[in-house]
């Protein structure tokens, strides 16, 4: 006992010396102790590190857009491995960085903060000699702490006993208009190791991984790569097993163990921890088959204040997998053709990824370290920098594919183990806002998806893809908010690009979708959405409702300015969005907000009973419910935070919004007013309530503050979703109750504060669901900041006075300034052709900085 005390006192003596007296905190006295116990714990700032409770549950997402990816924990680990075309949500093989030094193996450590609680009990194959987890026995570093500016990711280990800090720095290529360089199936991993001690030491930087490629029984292998090995899997003949290779590699002179120690129960992992302590190599040749991992051993020496960054690559390769999905109109692809991702067309093997990815590694960064700088060289709100760019990682995960030919497609979300609601859903993707910003082309690729494939010569349009994509089978529903918001975001297109041909080739697709439109929801010409109509929350609404009849007037005011530009009649369409504007300002607003007129007879739809769809069934005491209240799951004289949900898409796809901006207002704040509740404790969700509950605050889809509450009401009325919290902050801005839009915003990050759930994953019907990225029109609102590439025009309306902002276009990104009534644009990359500024519809000129 009296050694060891004396070894921590000489420890401790090393610390101060290195770090300096403060670094080692005084005994505080039993008062103080207490003084210090009583104080309550200052929430965590926004956009800041995530320490302490708070660095409980973060997995920040590493990987290439429709490449799958793995995540970094906030202790260091790696997690989440989904990297076979399909999300692997729990996965966490065995994977990890050590460190030792020569004649200490007291300090040989796991490059990991402690393991979490929570990951102790209930984790898939704990205890069941599964490989999960295996390395969590072995000694890891005491504290972490973990910050991010996206796509970057960083994590600072320390530890009382060692005096050895660490840094890892984790990242993959994200650069907005590149969405080549941003697919690759790649991931970076830099150790910054310093020496904080008094004498020079030799330290020996490990990493260590099985072979969790492996799939089969044979034909796996740990192939050679320079500095580095190949986890191996080939392609088994009449088989589900994939063929995959995971590269691990470093730019650093390395031995490489092809092939640990094999034998039974938990020899090989104990074989690499006794070379690891001993602070020793182990050099193997890859072997044919049964090789269990590899390891890679970098030595070095250090002195008292030196440091040393080990770069580490990772680089992946599954050209193949078995997703398919919907069957195929034309009849042009058998049932054999399954999904490819973009990647397997452009490399050919894990090799050239691989050396693609060292080679071109500082360019890549430099590129996205210069998109980082640019997007957080901002003067907006903490809260909203830090909640557009946590869901910039949904374009890392799973949720999102890239197939071979270069086309976007996306799932909704992710759920544990499979894709989540699939089809690139057209009226889940409306609130996404972010890639058609930052990645013009794809998004262009998704309305060239729904107005060709998915839509048939009477207009009828799918809002559900087959992947491979291919022409769609129309048996289902159409979306009437999915099919509108469409039209609305052809426009948006079109003006961010400002590509005229582009418009013109698409137009007559967007002519045949509107007439659809109009005589299946709208037949009798009123200018309102009234027969029944599928939407967001899957189910039908009857009769007249604001929130379809908003995404109505809003595509027949994109569609007349596009005949407009093409210089064709639309005479006929703005009468009917006359008459629907008339009818939506008089007969669904309530005087506060508006509302749906519940409609089941006299229409051309069948009774709802004989019109069942998806899960709307009509028992015998659902019928009885049915002839006292109307059908099932409408919000009828409720305020629904979606209420006018298609005058925000108007209104960020560049459109004037086709609502009295007075009622406009009045709904949003009533919205606030009814809806947000800064304590959910006392409210009742029998639906799906981990989004938000207990003390936890949020915004609810529905509320009847006025009476009319339904038995039924719509499914999902009762729960919180953040991408719609972000789409009624964002309106509430755009219409000048900044303070309200901010604290619907701030509420919901305080719930994805790392303690409990991941502020890397703001999930819905999924993880990393889609609808989260509504938040990038949070930028927009603030900042009433559009350009138009059209017209070579950059709009301003600021709601916060002076500001400076991030701004992506399709040929280039910066960041615009407006301070004391001048507007400088800053190009970092590409280029941006600015004629004017329009500021609060005033012309002024524009400073090019």
């Amino acid at each position: 006992m009296n050694k060891r005390n004396n070894r921590r006192s000489f420890l401790r003596n090393v610390a101060v010396t290195c770090l300096g007296a403060s670094a080692i905190p005084a005994v505080a006295s039993a008062a103080t102790q207490q003084k210090n116990a009583e104080k309550p714990i200052a929430p965590r700032r926004f956009n800041d590190t995530y320490k302490g409770k708070n660095n409980n549950r973060i997995a920040f997402p590493i990987g290439g857009i429709g490449t799958g990816m793995f995540c970094l924990e906030g202790t260091g680990a790696i997690s989440h491995m989904s990297i076979r075309h399909n999300p692997e949500i729990f996965y966490e093989p065995t994977l990890f960085a050590a460190l030792s030094v020569k004649g200490k193996p007291a300090y040989a450590r796991v490059l990991e903060g402690l393991v979490p609680d929570w990951k102790k009990f209930g984790q898939r194959d704990t205890g069941l000699g599964g490989t999960g987890g295996a390395s969590w026995g072995l000694p890891r570093y005491h504290s972490a702490e973990f910050s991010s500016h996206f796509p970057f990711a960083e994590v600072k280990l320390q530890d009382p006993d060692v005096p050895i800090a660490v840094t890892i720095k984790g990242w993959s290529p994200f650069i907005p208009g590149d969405e080549d360089h941003a697919s690759m199936p790649v991931g970076g991993l830099e150790y910054q190791i310093t020496n904080k001690g008094l004498q020079t030491e030799e330290f020996i930087f490990s990493y260590h991984a099985r072979n969790f490629m492996r799939q089969a029984d044979n034909g796996h292998t740990i192939k050679p790569i320079r500095n580095g090995f190949v986890l191996s899997q080939d392609a088994m003949p009449n088989a589900a097993e994939k063929k995959g290779e995971f590269a691990i590699y470093t730019t650093s002179e390395a031995v490489v163990d092809h092939c640990w120690f094999r034998g039974g129960w938990f020899d090989p992992l104990t074989m690499v921890w006794n070379t690891i302590s001993d602070a020793e190599t182990r050099n193997s040749a890859p072997v044919e088959n049964d090789a269990p991992g590899g390891s890679l051993y970098v030595s070095f020496k250090l002195k008292p204040g030196e440091q040393k960054t080990i770069r580490l690559l990772m680089a992946w390769y599954v050209p193949d997998s078995r997703l398919r999905i919907g069957d195929d109109a034309s009849g042009k692809s058998s049932a054999t053709t399954f999904y490819k991702p973009w990647y397997s067309k452009r490399f050919a093997n894990i090799e050239e990824v691989a050396q693609y990815w060292e080679q071109q590694y500082d360019q890549l960064k430099s590129n996205t370290q210069l998109f980082s700088d640019t997007f957080y060289k901002s003067s907006l709100p903490a809260e909203v920098l830090e909640a557009v760019a946590a869901n910039l990682t949904i374009l890392k995960s799973p949720t999102v594919m890239r197939q071979a030919d270069g086309r976007f497609w996306c799932w909704e979300g992710s759920g544990d183990n499979w894709g989540s609601c699939h089809g690139s859903c057209t009226h889940v993707w409306n609130y996404a806002q972010a890639v058609p910003h930052l990645f013009p082309a794809l998004e262009r690729s998704l309305r060239h998806t729904e107005f060709n494939e998915n839509q048939n010569a009477e207009g009828h349009q799918g809002f559900r893809a087959n992947i491979p994509i291919s022409p769609l089978v129309h048996n289902f529903h159409s979306a009437a908010d999915g099919q509108l918001g469409g039209i609305m975001k052809v426009y948006r297109e079109w003006r961010i690009s400002g590509d005229n041909n582009w418009l013109a080739q698409i137009f007559p697709l967007v002519k045949i979708s509107m007439d659809y439109c109009i005589k299946t929801w709208d037949p009798k010409r009123k200018g309102v959405i009234e027969e029944p109509h599928h939407n967001t929350y899957d189910i039908e609404f009857w009769g007249p409702t604001s929130m379809a009849t908003s995404f109505y007037l809003g595509a027949l005011t994109a569609f007349i300015r596009m005949n407009e530009h093409l210089k064709q009649d639309a005479a006929t369409y703005q009468t009917l969005l006359n008459n629907g504007k008339l009818y939506l300002e008089q007969e669904l607003y309530n005087g506060e907000f508006f509302i749906q007129q519940i409609k089941w007879t006299g229409l051309q739809a069948p009774d709802p009973v004989k019109a069942q769809s998806f899960a709307t069934q009509y028992a015998p005491e659902a019928v009885e419910l049915l002839k006292k209240e109307g059908p099932k799951y409408q919000y009828g004289k409720g305020c629904l935070s979606d209420g006018i949900l298609g005058s925000w898409i108007a209104k960020v796809c560049g459109l004037d919004e086709p609502i009295d901006t007075n009622k406009i207002k009045s709904h949003l704040v009533a919205v606030h007013k009814y809806n947000f509740k800064k304590d959910l404790s006392k409210h009742s969700n029998p639906q799906r309530p981990t989004f938000a509950l207990g003390e936890e605050g949020g915004l609810l889809l529905c509320s009847w503050p006025k009476g009319g509450k339904l038995s039924l009401p719509f499914v999902y009325s009762n729960e919180v979703w953040t991408g719609i919290e972000y789409q009624a902050a964002s309106h509430l801005i755009f219409h000048g109750e900044v303070n309200k839009g901010l604290e619907i915003v701030k509420a919901c990050r305080q719930r994805y504060d790392g303690t409990v759930r991941n502020p890397f994953n703001e999930y819905e019907c999924g993880h990393w669901y889609a609808r989260a990225m509504s938040s990038y029109g949070l930028l927009q609102a603030l900042t009433g900041m559009r350009y138009d590439a059209v017209d070579k025009t950059l709009y301003i309306d600021s709601k916060v006075g002076d500001f400076t902002s991030f701004i992506s276009t399709n040929t280039g990104f910066g960041t615009v300034s407006y301070q004391k009534g001048i507007v400088s644009l800053k190009v970092a990359k590409g280029e941006i052709a600015v004629k004017r500024a329009m500021v609060a519809g005033k012309a002024l000129g524009i400073q090019k900085v």
